[in-house]
């Protein structure tokens, strides 16, 4: 650069990540970030609350807002949850739209469209799961959203592999505002660790359960607290299910399936914090959790 050429503005700001569930979104914000900051499962509506990750670059800060997948909400969590993540829409500087190329195309992308179009605020496309897409299906891909919507930019990724995600992340820097950085240096997500603790479990249990529970299902943390005299964490925490049957499941036969989420969960909570941890997990049933306002308030910020 000569002396002439102004220096390049550092440039900040906050990106709204939002698409349908199991698009990929958190897996691409947490490769983004390069940490784990938002948990990630194949089962779709894993995110139920929104989830900040801070991403950094030469001369940018990407404040990545990780949504829950937009969907038709079939109770007041679901309600709430679509709200979490269309009332990031206005508070964002840009939007990252996340679609999974190699999912059916229907009527959930046309109404993130008008949800978009309602924002006015500029967005990029990112096409995820590519490596799942035939090749020639690609390019008539990348017209066809290109012509449905004034992106800033349409760009194939993988969030998986990585293909693509570091050109992502140049194109996010250079549609920020011109400013300063908004966070420590040191700063990654703004997630209370009860919460993060709470979703690690619910991440282990979404892995080794399958039909309805997942959706069925909630974790709350009790408390946490410090065993100065053992050096441990001691976490007391429920898995709330709508049944009988599905505590039955999740305690296992002679309670080796909840041994077993909360040991893998409490591998991932050392692994993470260096910190030694001890989990009392208790399964309690409540039929009506999902259209609980008092209750929801607790899990994804109210209905």
């Amino acid at each position: 650069m000569s002396d002439s050429e102004p220096p390049v503005p550092f440039r900040a700001g906050g990106v709204a990540v939002v698409g349908r569930p199991n698009a990929g979104k958190s897996t691409l914000v947490n490769r983004l970030v390069g940490e784990k900051v938002a948990i990630v499962s194949d089962k779709p509506q894993t995110t139920r609350r929104r989830i900040l990750g801070v991403a950094r670059r030469p001369g940018a800060e990407i404040a990545l807002v990780d949504t829950p997948g937009i969907h038709r909400p079939e109770h007041r969590m679901n309600s709430a949850m679509v709200r979490d993540a269309t009332d990031a829409l206005s508070t964002s500087d840009l939007v990252l739209l996340v679609i999974d190329a190699a999912d059916a195309r229907g009527k959930g992308e046309e109404f993130l469209i008008r949800l978009l179009e309602r924002a006015g605020k500029p967005a990029i496309l990112a096409l995820n799961k590519v490596d799942l897409l035939p090749k020639p299906a690609l390019l008539p891909l990348l017209a066809d959203f290109s012509a449905r919507y004034p992106f800033r930019d349409v760009i194939p990724i993988s969030a998986k592999t990585g293909d693509g995600v570091e050109r992502l992340a140049s194109l996010l820097a250079a549609a920020l505002p011109a400013g300063e950085a908004a966070y420590d240096d040191d700063f990654l997500t703004a997630t209370p660790e009860s919460e993060w603790i709470g979703e690690v479990v619910r991440e282990k249990l979404l892995e080794r359960t399958r039909e309805e529970l997942p959706f069925a299902s909630a974790v709350l943390v009790e408390s946490v607290r410090e065993d100065e005299a053992k050096n441990l964490t001691v976490v007391s925490a429920s898995i709330v299910v709508e049944k009988e049957g599905q505590k039955g499941i999740i305690v296992g036969r002679g309670g080796t399936m909840i041994r077993d989420i909360g040991t893998a969960a409490r591998q991932e909570l050392e692994t993470r914090s260096g910190r030694r941890y001890f989990l009392e997990l208790t399964v309690r049933v409540r039929s009506d959790w999902r259209e609980d306002d008092r209750f929801l308030s607790r899990l994804v910020g109210g209905t």
